[in-house]
């Protein structure tokens, strides 16, 4: 029987619960088997059928609590076509070159399908703490980014199943004895099993506050006694249908609100489709508007200029230093600023083996299938190597939040998503530097009609850019509150006049070789 939300909030009790004799006879077992089986393949195809979110299941708990064994019973009564299972370990080389959680975001699954995760995010602090390697502030930070990705998870339609497998200590010895004296499963049992299980009462001293920190309204965890294999994988499928028929009905509750939005009247003499003034909550416009756009260089002056600073920016990407940093550089600005251009001249202080442009488009179908950041997270880079990406997560709080593709609630949520994500990068190593292009609407309209008139730029322009232009103020209102809200001390805006394209691409490296010089 799975425990009741009331005592999902008090984990030292649930602990004390799971050790309590709960078991299923064979008869019971097989009577109740059969049902489960088809409600689960009924909600897994309806999922399938209307993917309005990805499952995304998390097993942990106490060493030889059956975790592997229920999870195999859980695969046979699902489609495991549309179950993808990973393991973690020990970081993998490629893996300790990116930030900590790139490799969790890489196995998050698509909208439609569930994910289930051995060995997670939960792993790791719980083991440092167990083992002394970190003290208790460093288990709080630890405990606060868990808690802030997993809300953005549930927000992004990722929602989570916690599960936490538990033993008391005399039954995990047992268990461990057993498996040992089997010829056939003494493989299972390894010198990290005992050494974790000589640790145990600090196992639990730990895996209790960690549990408690972040069994949250949106993310509870549900303990399971993992004595029983019958009750734990009956335990497990009732879980796992309960999880998803709770979705699929909120999936359904917001498109049959959406529905109902769409089809309600227009008031207050609104038209209906004309969308609402964008909430300008701080005020920040003038940000960009006061730039003085006076500066120029001249075009003898660039050629010594541009070749100066480039060598520097390659002297700084072969320090042996830069082996264990990366770079990420962001460019943003209105259409026609001239991001391309300033890409390929930071592009040619490198070497081509170091870097990559990541240029960011509408997302593709496989994007939109994972939580919005997924699509950023997939490019970084390992230690050594640059990328720069020709617009990027900043997105979600402009053109996003301009033409009404995300709703209030999502852009504004996404400020300090980006923060949070952009400090891990920053924590990890990362350089990172965030550059926008500044130009004025005389400027862009002199460039558009340029590329018009220009039969090998006449590519670069299309009817988004003008339909765009048409909304400059909005765009720009968007831009001078994103800038003030993500602007960091760790991950600073550097803002750049780029009515002089020359100028610009000077001052582009220049910013490029002092944040690499503030971090190395």
């Amino acid at each position: 029987m799975i425990h009741s939300p009331e005592q999902r909030a008090t984990l030292a009790l649930m602990f004390e619960s799971a050790e309590l004799p709960h078991s299923l006879d064979d008869a019971t077992y097989k009577k109740q088997v059969d049902k489960l089986r088809a409600d689960l393949l009924e909600a897994q195809y309806t999922l399938l059928e209307h993917p309005s979110f990805a499952l995304v299941v998390l097993v942990n708990g106490v060493d030889a609590a059956g975790k592997g064994e229920a999870i195999n019973v859980l695969n046979e009564w699902l489609d495991p076509r549309h179950v993808k299972s990973r393991a973690f370990g020990v970081a993998t080389f490629e893996e300790t070159q990116r930030p900590r959680m790139w490799r969790y975001w890489m196995a998050l699954p698509p909208k439609g399908e569930m994910g289930i995760l051995f060995g997670n995010w939960y792993s790791g602090p719980i083991l440092r703490r167990v083992y002394r390697v970190t003290g208790e502030a460093e288990l709080g930070t630890d405990i606060e980014r868990i808690r802030r990705f997993e809300r953005m998870l549930v927000d992004e339609q990722a929602p989570l199943l916690k599960l936490w497998f538990h033993l008391s200590k005399k039954h995990q010895k047992k268990r461990l004895v057993s498996l040992e004296e089997n010829k056939l499963t003494a493989w299972r049992v390894t010198k990290q099993d005992w050494q974790n299980h000589a640790q145990y009462n600090r196992f639990r001293k730990v895996s209790e506050r960690v549990l408690r920190d972040t069994s949250t309204g949106e993310a509870p965890w549900i303990v399971i006694d993992g004595l029983d294999a019958n009750y734990r994988s009956i335990a497990v499928g009732q879980a796992v249908l309960g999880t998803l028929r709770r979705y699929i009905e909120l999936a359904r509750a917001a498109e049959r609100a959406k529905r109902h939005a769409a089809s309600a009247p227009a008031t207050n003499g609104k038209a209906k489709g004309v969308m609402a003034p964008l909430v300008q909550t701080v005020d920040t416009a003038r940000l960009l508007k006061d730039l003085p756009f006076k500066e120029r260089l001249s075009k003898s002056k660039y050629a010594t200029k541009i070749e100066k600073v480039q060598g520097e920016l390659a002297l700084r990407s072969r320090s042996p230093k830069m082996n264990e940093h990366a770079v990420v550089v962001v460019f943003e600005g209105p259409d026609a600023a001239g991001k391309g251009g300033a890409i390929r001249r930071v592009t040619a202080a490198l070497d081509a083996r170091k870097y990559s442009v990541i240029p960011i488009a509408a997302p593709t179908d496989e994007e939109k299938a994972h939580p919005y950041l997924w699509r950023f997270w997939r490019h970084l880079p390992p230690c050594g190597q640059f990328v720069l990406y020709d617009r990027s997560w900043y997105g979600r709080v402009l053109v996003e939040r301009v033409e009404g593709f995300a709703g209030e609630a999502a852009w504004m949520r996404a400020y300090s998503e980006i923060n949070e994500f952009e400090e891990e990068l920053v924590d990890h190593g990362i350089v990172m530097v965030k550059i926008w292009l500044a130009i004025t609407k005389d400027e862009q309209l002199k460039r558009f009609k340029e590329r018009e008139n220009t039969s090998f730029k006449q590519f670069k322009i299309t009817p988004d850019d003008w339909r765009n232009r048409k909304r400059w103020d909005d765009y720009i209102d968007a831009a001078s509150d994103m800038i003030d809200r993500t602007s960091t001390e760790s991950a600073p805006w550097t803002v750049i006049e780029a009515n002089d394209k020359h100028l610009a691409r000077v001052r582009v490296i220049e910013a490029i070789s002092a944040r690499i010089d503030q971090v190395l």
